[in-house]
């Protein structure tokens, strides 16, 4: 598997900044690592960490576009059978139609920075008919930092870029109380103005 990776990195690596996009919208491998070899590639200079962002929040908010268009035409009963496909199971979409509805549309920004729900998020919100715009922008507003944190830790981490789910694993955690409380902050306002 190890070798499999190097291999798609080496070929993202030379597409430059076009390959971190793409990395990040094809998921064949998880955005920390594509992230942490892009930061990697800036501490060696062969690209710019401005244009690393931009690519990563591109490529980041395109992928969860395209799953939020096939909640919004497929359904899901389109999900239940070809959501596999996408390496979306049913425990997922199930953790993630409840939050969307416990939590309302703030939770597309704070559930970027959760495991098993950052992906899957994006399904329940076309499926609820979210507005496109709304869901971009908050979309966009997850992948700024999340991108400009595995691409620090992949420039900080250098040649050991590849131990970067190890290095980024004790930030999950407080990262993401951090996104919930966000979230928890938002729904307060939201609720106040009704």
């Amino acid at each position: 598997m190890h070798e499999f990776i190097m291999i798609v990195l080496d070929w993202l690596a030379s597409l430059g900044y076009i390959g971190i996009a793409l990395g990040l919208m094809l998921e064949v491998i998880p955005s920390e690592i594509v992230l942490g070899y892009g930061g990697y590639m800036v501490s060696e200079g062969s690209i710019g960490f401005i244009g690393a962002v931009v690519a990563g929040t591109i490529g980041g908010t395109i992928a969860q576009l395209f799953l939020y268009w096939i909640g919004y035409y497929g359904g899901r009963p389109m999900l239940e059978k070809y959501g596999k496909y996408l390496l979306i199971n049913q425990h997922h979409l199930e953790v993630s139609e409840k939050w969307f509805h416990q939590y309302g549309p703030g939770v597309i920004f704070s559930a970027r920075f959760i495991p098993v729900v950052r992906h899957a998020i994006s399904i329940p919100a076309g499926i609820a008919g979210m507005s496109a715009i709304k869901f971009t922008l908050y979309t966009i507003a997850a992948m700024v930092p999340w991108t400009i944190f595995f691409l620090y830790l992949g420039i900080v981490l250098g040649e050991n870029w590849a131990g970067i789910k190890e290095v980024a694993q004790p930030f999950i955690i407080p990262v993401s109380i951090i996104a919930l409380g966000a979230g928890a902050v938002y729904l307060l306002a939201a609720s106040k103005r009704v």
